[in-house]
């Protein structure tokens, strides 16, 4: 390109107007501090409603252990599922920027009526001594609020971390180092974000009330809405490609169309546009890979091809491709599953342990058993900037790496650190059992005679694990992504999080079904004195174990993509 061209980026993004974006003027870390602003208020917003939510369901709605830990499960699983759906829409017709702003609508109409359940008249369960009898229309409304939160997340959550990931131009050297760093703060945000939620926010909802307890995170999540279109003109944005689904169906159709077609040795006798640009709009060409071959037949050009087009029966290499990717991404994300399951246990079975064991700190504070999460607040907030300023730069002098560790080896240190978490909680219940044993404390509805405090390392490790695995895990999904599909590979990013909730809740109810057998009270009871949650710790410790193990292999077998890093000029 000539010089005047080199005022505007090269991977295809446009300003607000959809006009080339100006370097100067738009995107790189200018763009961010309203993304990550955002991005924490947002969180702050969730997690306040989120962290106490085990407790809200047994004090308000008269629910028991068991019950509450897999209502909450379900729905965050729900959060992390509806990604698919704005994604979707998102990378087919909206583009990231208006797919934010249409489900922010959402979230707030849920967090508004959330709020109205805990302090309107008739919407709010009455309580008598203590205890509450919400009709069906009052447990009826509060998980409707809960369901359009997790709608409502759905096309924010897999949009942001893409959108500004997209405020870094991939043909920039400098911006292409700036973008790994950019994913690192922006997990630092969600946490930020995360540790007000479960500090203040917890203690407005347990010494103030619920009303206020949900109305201050839906506050936060107005100000997050206002934040992010204060940014609107420095934002650069991908045009979004047509549907990502059409054509992945494409790829497999016109491959069993052409079964009985031969490929060609030279594989630069595939069909692939001529011009320097792939056909798939705002999209880079990908480089033919080895691997799942079925698929190269969808890109042989027949004589018939050449007579008459069919986007159903010939497809290019870069949509071939395209559809490579994803499959070579699919274990690499069964792999997160196992790991999402050990993380949802810092807002159940972490919570119900807290809840048995001494919470004061001197003689009038109690520190809630659900605030103890800060803890692994604390952590990912201490190791990211560990990691991008130490960690990194140490790691970059031994293994050459520009990122210090391939997103691969980052992702397997994370599942192992995790198997930890699991085992400290383990540890802890042995000990705190064996307390209750010596007290003679097994149906004693006080607290243990064993601080809070030791809850401290798990949810530590929790936090350490998470910035190598979580944050690995955003960066790798969006580096490893098709050019058109990076919202879609985040929300299928954020499915293992949704699975891993809902593989804690298959595990609680197997566990209870067969461990209550014969009228025994079983691993989890509702009271824990006299069950053995460091049973279910271990058999966690144990599918982590596995997990990593299987990881190795995967990662192993793994094929990076390959682009043809031509500049994609606009029009």
């Amino acid at each position: 390109m000539d010089g005047a061209d080199d005022r505007y980026t090269k991977d295809g993004t446009t300003d607000i107007h959809g006009k080339p974006a100006l370097k100067k003027n738009t995107g790189n870390w200018k763009a961010c501090p309203y993304i990550l602003v955002n991005e924490c208020c947002e969180r702050l917003a969730y997690y306040g409603m989120g962290t106490n939510l085990v407790n809200f369901m047994k004090d308000r709605l008269n629910q028991g252990n068991a019950e509450a830990a897999n209502n909450i499960t379900n729905w965050s699983g729900t959060c992390y599922a509806t990604p698919l759906l704005g994604a979707f829409l998102a990378d087919a017709y909206l583009g990231r920027y208006w797919t934010i702003f249409t489900f922010m609508i959402v979230y707030i109409s849920g967090m508004t009526l959330l709020t109205m359940t805990a302090s309107v008249k008739g919407l709010e369960p009455t309580c008598h001594d203590g205890v509450c009898h919400p009709t069906n229309f009052q447990k009826g409304m509060v998980f409707l609020s809960l369901y359009l939160v997790a709608l409502g997340t759905g096309g924010i959550k897999p949009c942001v971390s893409s959108f500004g990931a997209d405020q870094f131009d991939e043909s920039d050297e400098s911006e292409r180092k700036n973008k790994t760093s950019f994913f690192n703060w922006f997990y630092f945000s969600i946490n930020v974000g995360a540790l007000i939620a479960s500090s203040v926010l917890v203690y407005i909802q347990n010494n103030v009330g619920w009303g206020w307890g949900f109305g201050v995170p839906t506050v936060a999540m107005a100000i997050a809405v206002v934040t992010f279109f204060s940014g609107t003109r420095l934002y650069r944005h991908q045009k979004p490609g047509g549907s990502p689904i059409t054509r992945i169906l494409q790829v497999a159709v016109a491959s069993l169309r052409k079964s009985g077609a031969k490929v060609p040795a030279d594989k630069s006798l595939l069909y692939e546009v001529s011009e320097k640009e792939s056909v798939i709009q705002g999209s880079r060409k990908l480089e033919y890979t080895d691997g799942f071959k079925f698929l190269d037949k969808a890109a042989v050009l027949t004589q018939d091809d050449k007579n008459h087009f069919d986007s159903w029966r010939l497809c290019t290499v870069t949509q071939v491709e395209e559809l490579k990717s994803i499959l070579r991404l699919l274990p690499i994300w069964a792999s997160g599953i196992v790991f999402s399951a050990v993380y949802s246990q810092m807002g159940t079975m972490f919570v119900l342990q807290g809840n048995t064991l001494d919470p004061h700190i001197g003689p009038n504070f109690k520190l809630p058993a659900a605030s103890l999460s800060i803890f692994d607040c604390i952590s990912v907030i201490i190791w990211v900037p560990v990691y991008d300023r130490i960690i990194v730069p140490v790691a970059r002098k031994f293994t050459g790496n520009q990122r210090g560790f391939t997103h691969l080896t980052r992702m397997g240190i994370g599942l192992l650190i995790s198997v930890f978490s699991m085992l400290a909680a383990g540890i802890l219940e042995v000990v705190r059992l064996r307390v209750v044993a010596s007290h003679d404390m097994y149906d004693s509805d006080g607290y243990i005679p064993l601080s809070i405090f030791w809850q401290v390392p798990q949810y530590f490790i929790v936090g350490a694990a998470e910035v190598f695995k979580s944050v690995g895990q955003l960066e790798f999904f969006y580096d490893q992504a098709p050019d058109a599909m990076r919202s879609l590979c985040s929300a299928l990013a954020l499915t293992t999080v949704a699975l891993g909730n809902y593989l804690s809740t298959v595990l609680v109810i197997l566990v209870t079904k067969i461990t209550t057998k014969d009228g025994k009270l079983g691993w989890i009871p509702e009271n824990l004195n006299r069950g053995q949650l460091d049973y279910f710790f271990w058999l966690l410790a144990i599918l982590s174990l596995v997990n990593f193990a299987v990881y190795l292999l995967i990662a192993k077998w793994y094929t990076y993509k390959k682009t043809t890093d031509v500049e994609i000029e606009l029009v």
